[in-house]
């Protein structure tokens, strides 16, 4: 697929009545020029501004260097820093009517985007071969649904043409059983849950700005020369597999070793989304089938060598923005609740009633040692949950570290345990690149190819535009 520079729709903010302010001149689509404090509201199922209603409304830059400001952007949605801030951005505002509220949206050149992106997933103080490793994966983590659509574009221009070969219709059914497995997500039934949460769920822009897809907060936070640098040396480069721009996945920590694509989302497997031991060999003394129950347990509770078991401060600045270094326990961490903090939290965020908590165990584990599938035993429910992430939500009030844990209980009292201690690895879903073990490797001096391929397996890098 040939390409030239694509532009894309970033969601910033939702709300009832969004503050702005246009720093410079902008060009309405209602053809009047604004600039300064801006105001619009949500009224009557349409865009309320400046005294007119309208489906939507679109603020054009007059040039490059103008921006504009968003006031009260949430950031960390739902995780334990979660906070507003004021942002700005380049490029063009959208604001559209969506569920009830107006939607802010960020239209920006890709390469822009990416500046941002690599400035507020980490520091922009990176090291060279991390920061250009990165504006690769995200690069193709971005660009790769956009390929996916234009796919399934051509697949129907072709039927409209009446080509009933059976090319075409392999093409359809590839297609097809792509959209089944998402609207499928979620399988629900008295005993079983098994629901993963995609990026592809946003109808009316390509990406969010938070951690659901890639941390984007504009121009915000400040890039540097180096930014700008490793995106121009790696312009239109993305990470290719079967001639086909790779879903190129990354979380902070993988804990020491990374998972698989199908264990967190759709089943789909993809080759070059597997198990990697973040190690230049593997840990002497573990049975490195982390799907085994007790070769889990080892690995979890002790303290393996791996890229990303690092403490050096200097290492994780260039990952952890302010906000994140809060979090210091990445690698191996523990979280204890009473049986009243279990069994509340669980009702909470699950919605259903398990009465008291008795036991937690793992019925499926990936590649990684994550848990993919937990039963949890209640007085009134016993209750299988799954995936990865709906897992590490029932048991946080904003997001597990990861669901590569251990559970032991104490203090049993009548058969009901009244302190659960849960013993865990990594931070994030562990698939595909991790953060922290890329930082270490760039300052162990591996190429950004060497990093990329070591997180990739058998993935190449090409330049497309």
């Amino acid at each position: 697929m040939n390409y030239m520079e694509p532009t894309i729709q970033v969601g910033i903010l939702s709300n009832i009545t969004i503050e702005f302010v246009l720093n410079g001149d902008f060009k309405s689509s209602n053809g009047r020029i604004y600039s300064g404090i801006q105001t619009a509201a949500y009224k009557d199922g349409k865009v309320f501004f400046d005294a007119d209603s309208n489906e939507e409304i679109i603020f054009e830059p007059s040039t490059r260097d103008v921006s504009f400001d968003l006031i009260d952007v949430v950031i960390g949605i739902g995780f334990h820093w979660e906070r507003k801030e004021n942002q700005r951005f380049k490029g063009a505002l959208k604001l559209l009517v969506e569920d009830e509220k107006l939607t802010a949206i960020n239209v920006i050149n890709v390469e822009d985007y990416l500046t941002s992106v690599i400035s507020s997933e980490m520091s922009a103080m990176a090291s060279e071969e991390l920061l250009k490793a990165h504006a690769v994966i995200s690069r193709s983590w971005l660009l790769c649904p956009i390929e996916a659509r234009g796919k399934r574009q051509e697949v129907r221009r072709e039927e409209e043409r009446g080509m009933r070969n059976e090319q075409i219709r392999g093409k359809r059914q590839e297609v097809r059983s792509k959209e089944e497995a998402t609207i499928n997500s979620k399988l629900q039934t008295i005993n079983y849950i098994n629901k993963w949460y995609e990026r592809d769920a946003h109808a009316h822009f390509d990406v969010c700005a938070d951690d659901h897809c890639q941390r984007y907060q504009g121009i915000t936070r400040a890039s540097t020369v180096a930014v700008e640098e490793a995106i121009e040396a790696t312009r239109g480069e993305v990470l290719m597999f079967d001639n086909k721009i790779c879903d190129a996945r990354f979380s902070k920590s993988c804990g020491g070793a990374t998972e698989l694509f199908e264990n967190c989302w759709a089943p789909e497997h993809y080759p070059y989304l597997t198990k990697v031991i973040d190690n230049p060999i593997a840990p002497e003394g573990y049975e490195l089938d982390l799907t085994v129950e007790e070769n889990a347990e080892k690995w979890i509770r002790q303290s393996p060598e791996a890229f990303c078991n690092t403490t050096d401060k200097k290492v994780l600045s260039q990952v952890l923005n302010n906000y994140d270094q809060e979090t210091t326990d990445f690698y191996r961490w523990k979280v204890q609740y009473t049986q009243a903090e279990l069994s509340e939290l669980i009702s909470r965020k699950s919605g259903i009633d398990f009465g008291d908590i008795i036991d937690m165990i793992p019925v499926k584990r990936g590649e990684s040692g994550r848990i993919i599938e937990l039963k949890i035993i209640g007085t009134k429910q016993t209750m299988i949950v799954g995936k990865e992430l709906e897992i590490r939500k029932w048991l946080s009030n904003s997001h597990l570290y990861s669901s590569a844990f251990v559970v032991d209980s104490s203090e049993t009292t009548q058969g009901i345990p009244q302190h659960f201690t849960l013993t865990g690895a990594g931070w994030g879903h562990g698939v595909g690149l991790c953060q922290i073990g890329a930082a270490v490797m760039g300052e162990k001096g591996y190429t950004f190819q060497e990093i990329l391929l070591h997180y990739f397996k058998g993935a190449e890098l090409k330049r497309i535009y």
